[in-house]
């Protein structure tokens, strides 16, 4: 099952750009919602505990840019592919 990630962001955000580049570069597929712009998304993102961006949330969520957790996302969707490919 392909793991779905929704990058929830801030216009300015720097550690938001770098997370938004840093899931692009290693090819983890996402929508980014911009919380400025959408109080819903601000509601759902406070719900998860956090009060800066970015927030990630996936099949896990944290908030700040985390390199490590992106590169766990992408090896997780890989084998995720992987798996799916086999079992086809």
């Amino acid at each position: 099952m392909d793991e779905h990630v929704t990058l929830y962001t801030l216009p300015g955000c720097m550690q938001c750009t770098m997370t938004e580049r840093a899931l692009s570069d290693a090819g983890v597929g996402f929508a980014v919602v911009d919380l400025a712009s959408d109080e819903r998304a601000v509601d759902l993102v406070k719900q998860l505990g956090y009060l800066s961006a970015p927030v990630v949330d996936g099949a896990q969520h944290w908030s700040g840019f985390d390199p490590e957790r992106i590169r766990a996302t992408a090896a997780r969707r890989s084998a995720e592919q992987l798996l799916a490919v086999s079992n086809a």
